[in-house]
């Protein structure tokens, strides 16, 4: 218990929470690919010798499939201060979502995507453009505004067949 006080209190001081981290990668990330209805794309989420996770697989659009996605839970409260997600990865060149969700039982996420080249560098996704969607449909409310993140989530799903690998170092909220 003491080292959650004394980590909230560092995290306070240095202005950025740590979402995720290759240094303090706690391995919870979970799979739901479009096998919840009906299709065949395959994924895995694996951590490799130095703490990062990849996020690697084959998506499929047979039996109109056509996603695969990684979700981590969280209970991350912040102040409004907080403006980005800044994520640290390697890519592939492919197209994704990144995904949260400000309340558990809430039934849509909000998105952003980003586009990823071959190389390390930092993607910045302001809060504010997150949007609110179902099934991929955009919803008509208002973009995210929350002080709190309960779940995250990488998709692709970029209407084709394709292999995939991304590799994330780190996930920061400043």
């Amino acid at each position: 218990m003491k080292w959650i006080l004394i980590l909230s209190i560092f995290l306070c001081m240095n202005d950025k929470i740590v979402v995720f981290d290759k240094e303090n990668n706690s391995n919870n990330w979970y799979i739901v690919n479009d096998g919840v209805m009906g299709g065949v794309s395959t994924s895995k989420m694996n951590t490799d010798k130095t703490g990062k996770a990849i996020f690697s697989g084959e998506v499929s659009i047979e039996n109109n499939g056509g996603f695969a996605m990684t979700r981590l839970p969280l209970d991350i409260r912040f102040d409004d201060k907080k403006s980005k997600l800044v994520i640290r990865l390697k890519g592939d060149g492919k197209e994704y979502q990144f995904r949260i969700k400000s309340e558990r039982s809430q039934y849509f996420w909000y998105v952003q995507s980003f586009q990823t080249s071959t190389k390390i560098e930092k993607i910045e996704l302001p809060l504010s453009e997150f949007y609110a969607s179902f099934r991929g449909r955009k919803l008509n409310l208002d973009n995210f505004s929350g002080t709190q993140i309960k779940e995250i989530a990488i998709l692709i799903g970029n209407k084709k067949s394709e292999a995939f690998k991304l590799e994330i170092e780190k996930i920061v909220l400043q």
